[in-house]
């Protein structure tokens, strides 16, 4: 099993992302953040969800980033499934906040449950041998439409088509230039579709 250590996020503004993040859901050491330049316009190909235990998490991680200057996308509300929201942060990462739970059992916590790391793929099967041949194992699949991989570290990993990503997102899937965004592992691959690991230690890079 191959796990995820951190997400680093590459950002315009360090500071202002540092003040951000802080605020909104102080994820602590599985989110690092570095400064780049590099050019990028629309979808990065990526979102983040934070998963909950129930609505109120919820609508006070969407209220709290809101408050630090996130851009809301898709509104919280109920659906087949729990409740959600998708919100987008300054720096440009789009963010799902979401819970299977259909009801409060209380106030409350702002504890979040798990950092997912979807990535909107082209070709999924192809993409999936890719992570397969790193020494991933599956955990669930969906033929062409969705993966997810098992384990052991602090973010899970899921792979979905861009369309359809984008669409759960609220924006175009249109998108060019940097994704933002590089994984840290335990080994040094850039995936298909241009997603880049690092297995050197991340070291302090912020929030």
């Amino acid at each position: 099993m191959t796990s995820i250590d951190a997400i680093i996020l590459e950002v315009a503004d360090l500071a202002a992302a540092e003040r951000f993040y802080a605020k909104a859901f102080g994820l602590g050491p599985q989110l690092r953040l570095r400064e780049s330049q590099e050019p990028t316009t629309g979808f990065r190909g990526f979102t983040l969800s934070l998963v909950v235990s129930q609505p109120a998490d919820v609508k006070a991680l969407v209220g709290a980033a809101v408050d630090a200057g996130a851009a809301v996308l898709k509104p919280v509300a109920k659906s087949m499934w729990g409740w959600g929201g998708v919100v987008q942060a300054p720096d440009g990462t789009i963010w799902k906040i979401a819970t299977s739970a259909k009801k409060d059992t209380g106030p409350a916590t702002g504890q979040i449950d798990d950092v997912v790391l979807l990535l909107g793929v082209t070709d999924v099967a192809a993409t999936k041998q890719c992570y397969l041949d790193q020494g991933f194992t599956v955990e669930k699949s969906f033929g062409r439409m969705y993966v997810q991989f098992a384990s052991s570290g602090p973010v899970k990993l899921g792979l979905y088509r861009r369309k359809a990503l984008a669409k759960d997102a609220g924006v175009s899937p249109e998108g060019s230039g940097s994704h933002r965004i590089v994984v840290s592992g335990a080994t040094s691959f850039t995936d298909p579709d241009g997603f880049a690991w690092t297995g050197q230690p991340v070291g302090h890079l912020g929030a």
